[in-house]
């Protein structure tokens, strides 16, 4: 009997032993990572001073929209440059669980489907603990208040404790920052301010998809109508489009995103709205004014200057604010003045690929605007650039630093914090896992597949079959020569034949034809078409 249970006690250690989950590798050598959102990229919690009830208004989904007007909603307090919450009672807290990385991993934790809009720093974090790194040793997040200014002092200060504690949490070694969007011009705006501190304790800044010189189709849209996070179904769970705008109208962070009126835009970003106006006699006329962003701050002011909002029973009137908007442009001006520390190493990574909103036009010919306070009820339409859907290229590449590299990375704005070609060159930057002496980022591409056709019949007792198949080489060095092609197409062809089974005269044959196409604006086409005859079995 005591041997059978022997037995038993020893199936069972390695039963416990095949089921315990394996120890996560572990690099003690890696210099420590501190990641930085963006916009709407941190889960706030609202914090009740009479109740002490703390929960998450950002990002939920069961009740969304009804706290989100309750607790997030907020007014501009130009006194301080902050923005304060409609109940004094309520105060804005982002939580600091997992070193930081919990409020901006997986904004939110309930959600059982996953959803791409909540995702944040999820797969870049799941894929840096494979290469070594640890949380709370070599890993952290810094979660902030997306709705209050870049510049704004109690952020600052919060950057710079956080800095400090992961310094001495690593051993004091010099920290590798990554930022998101928006968290790039928030660690401009650090830097520029707070030089003697970031000098100190950063050795590297990678910015990922940052709008330097602002997103202006964007954002100008948001102003007029607002912003949706989530498209389709999930819109009836989550935040309303409307109760965003209202929220975004009082946000200073909003009007730091603003496109740079002082910028020499390659293609100047305008506000367009189609009119119709009476001449001399009384005929109608219609026609298109265009204004630039300086000048487009007058249309916005009137489109917005009856919007109002109902809160606690009172009516609030939310214009836009040119409180704000002077508070932006004194940002603005910090930005533009920063300089990189000489010892500290900055990366620019920016995605590019998808039609990005530059221009916004209101109206057509058609149907002109007869009254701009109606404006936000009109869905625009826009005039597109390339960039990442949110950002331009123009604005994303303008940091205006002296950067040790540039890259540009196919992807969208959010979704490029999933991309594998994203994470090798961050890997190859912070000098993660086994180094590659092959690769080197400035030089990385990508082959995408876009069409692949194939065609197979029997014709007089021959198996025919042809393959058509397309893709397109995306390279980051658009301005090296095309030495390959010269400028003209590149066409190359091969034929190849064997004997089928024991018989010579039984032959299969196959030819194919390839295009390479001329390099243009970083991408070049190739084609494939290739057709093969064989004796039918």
């Amino acid at each position: 009997m005591a041997v059978l249970l022997e037995e038993i006690v020893k199936s069972v250690e390695l039963w416990l032993k095949l089921i315990k989950k394996p120890e996560p590798y572990v690099d003690p050598n890696l210099d420590p990572v501190l990641l930085v959102p963006g916009v709407a990229g941190s889960i706030l919690n609202a914090v009740h001073e009479d109740t002490g009830k703390e929960e998450r208004v950002w990002v939920r989904i069961l009740g969304a929209d009804a706290k989100f007007r309750t607790d997030l909603w907020s007014f501009y307090d130009p006194s301080s440059g902050e923005t304060v919450c409609f109940d004094p009672k309520v105060k804005i807290k982002v939580p600091d669980e997992r070193n930081g990385l919990y409020a901006i991993d997986t904004l939110d934790p309930d959600m059982i489907i996953g959803c791409d809009s909540v995702y944040y720093f999820h797969d870049m974090i799941v894929e840096m603990t494979k290469w070594g790194f640890q949380e709370g040793k070599t890993l952290f997040g810094f979660g902030y208040d997306f709705r209050q200014s870049n510049r704004l002092p109690e952020t600052l200060d919060l950057l710079a404790a956080k800095l400090e504690a992961v310094y001495n949490a690593s051993g004091g070694k010099k920290i590798n920052l990554i930022s998101h969007s928006m968290g790039g011009l928030l660690v401009k705006c650090f830097m520029s301010l707070r030089s003697d501190i970031f000098e100190k304790y950063v050795q590297n800044w990678i910015a990922i998809a940052a709008p330097f010189q602002g997103a202006p189709g964007y954002v100008t849209s948001t102003f007029v109508s607002g912003m949706s996070f989530v498209n389709g179904w999930r819109e009836n769970f989550f935040i309303s489009k409307w109760s965003m705008h209202q929220l975004l109208i009082e946000c200073p962070s909003i009007y730091e995103l603003m496109g740079s009126p002082d910028f020499d835009w390659q293609h100047i970003p305008l506000l367009e709205v189609w009119r119709e106006k009476l001449d001399a006699d009384g005929n109608a006329h219609k026609l298109l004014e265009s204004y630039s962003l300086k000048e487009s701050v007058e249309i916005l002011t009137e489109s917005l200057s009856t919007n109002m909002i109902l809160h606690d029973g009172m009516d609030i009137p939310l214009p836009f604010n040119l409180e704000i908007l002077k508070w932006a442009n004194e940002t603005r001006e910090i930005l533009k003045n920063a300089k990189l520390p000489p010892q500290v190493k900055f990366y620019n990574i920016y995605a590019t690929g998808l039609e990005t909103p530059h221009t916004v036009c209101y109206g057509d010919a058609e149907n002109p605007v007869a009254d701009l306070q109606k404006l936000r009820y009109i869905e625009p339409k826009y005039v597109y650039v390339d960039g990442d859907g949110t950002v331009p290229v123009e604005s994303a590449m303008a940091d205006g630093l002296d950067a040790v590299a540039r890259i540009g990375v196919p992807g969208e704005h959010q979704r490029v914090l999933r991309d594998h070609r994203l994470f090798r060159s961050l890997k190859h930057w912070l000098k993660a896992g086994d180094p590659d002496p092959f690769y080197d980022p400035l030089n990385d591409y990508v082959i995408l597949p876009t069409a692949f056709e194939v065609e197979s019949h029997v014709d007089k007792g021959l198996q025919v079959a042809a393959l058509k198949e397309e893709w397109e080489i995306i390279s980051n060095d658009q301005n090296k020569p095309d030495e390959l092609c010269n400028g003209k197409p590149l066409v190359s062809s091969i034929t190849l034949s064997r004997v089928v089974g024991d018989c010579p005269s039984s032959r299969a044959e196959a030819c194919a034809t390839v295009i390479i196409h001329p390099q243009k604006e970083g991408k070049q086409h190739v084609e494939l078409n290739a057709l093969s005859v064989s004796v039918d079995a």
